[in-house]
């Protein structure tokens, strides 16, 4: 491929459609996230590759877009480019409070459903100019491919450039409907709860081996029916036909609900927090990480299964006002 000549400059707008490309790795995707047709998008790519005498994608039938050692290259430069140019815009506007701009949290599906979401709701109040999306999914998001701008995860990364910290410990317990205890033999110890059943994960379909703590609580569990999702172990345990290991973030302020041995079963896990090195500057993004660490603290007897009320931080305090 041919260099243009040295008069040719390159377009900082080739690189956003450039950025949106390498991360969903499909033009269709790119142009939903970017609010474009199929058409603008492959045009935008092949005047940067025009530009930079380089080919940046190659294009595969099972894996769509994927980067050539150029375009590798070439996203590290990007991406830095983007952060510094987002830190000087945010700089520019001004106070806090007129902080804009989007973001995604990526996270595990109960957090996120029935934590992350309600307070979120609460910060954008005092944050109108703020757009943000929550993405409560059963199984990990990439930062990599900005798939997310700040995960919340059972497991802490292993490497990559991150900023990290654990946001907060969790407990799970054994729950059950008055309902089924009524009809079911009565459980006084551990050793009653043979020949229970009980709702559990698809073990080779589990996301994190931390979800697969079942079998360690209550060997030789009966699992009849199965999730990969623990709100459907939720709404099925509320079904009366079995019990289940529930967040007690979820379980406990729902009436409906007993803790059967909450002495005896329970489990502690952690979540953890990070988001890219690169987005610290991002004055939105310390904030809502700052926020969420506030929530998570004071929300600490909820999430330990010691209240069942849940409770919400003024959003000012979190950023030192």
């Amino acid at each position: 491929m041919q260099k243009n000549t040295a008069g040719d400059k390159l377009n900082w707008d080739d690189l956003r459609f450039f950025l949106a490309v390498a991360r969903t790795r499909t033009a269709s995707a790119a142009a939903r996230r970017l609010e474009v047709d199929y058409t603008t998008v492959s045009r935008r790519i092949r005047a940067l590759e025009l530009s930079l005498g380089a080919l940046l994608f190659e294009k595969s039938r099972s894996a769509g877009f994927v980067l050539t050692v150029e375009g590798q290259r070439l996203l590290g430069h990007a991406e830095t480019l983007e952060s510094t140019l987002q830190a000087a815009c945010e700089q520019v506007s001004g106070s806090s409070m007129e902080l804009s701009g989007h973001l995604r949290i990526g996270c595990t599906e109960a957090f996120g459903c029935y934590f992350v979401t309600a307070q979120m709701s609460h910060f954008l109040e005092a944050y109108p100019q703020i757009s943000l999306d929550v993405l409560p999914v059963p199984h990990f998001v990439s930062l990599s491919r900005r798939e997310a701008d700040i995960a919340i995860t059972l497991e802490r990364p292993e490497r990559g450039p991150y900023v990290c910290s654990k946001l907060c410990d969790y407990r799970l317990r054994l729950y059950a409907t008055a309902d089924y205890l009524a009809g079911h033999a009565p459980i006084h110890s551990r050793e009653d709860l043979n020949g229970h059943s009980f709702i559990g994960y698809v073990d080779d379909l589990a996301f994190s081996p931390k979800l697969l703590y079942l079998n360690d609580l209550i060997p030789g569990a009966s699992s009849q029916l199965r999730s990969t999702s623990v709100i459907a172990h939720y709404h099925a345990a509320l079904e009366g036909r079995a019990m289940a290991i529930l967040p007690c973030f979820i379980a406990g302020p729902d009436p409906r609900l007993n803790e059967i041995l909450p002495e005896e079963i329970e489990v502690t896990r952690q979540f953890w927090m990070y988001y890219s090195e690169d987005l610290r500057r991002l004055k939105r993004i310390t904030l809502v990480a700052e926020y969420l660490r506030a929530c998570a603290e004071l929300n600490r007897p909820l999430l330990l299964g010691e209240s069942t009320e849940m409770a919400y931080p003024a959003p000012g305090l979190s950023s030192g006002k």
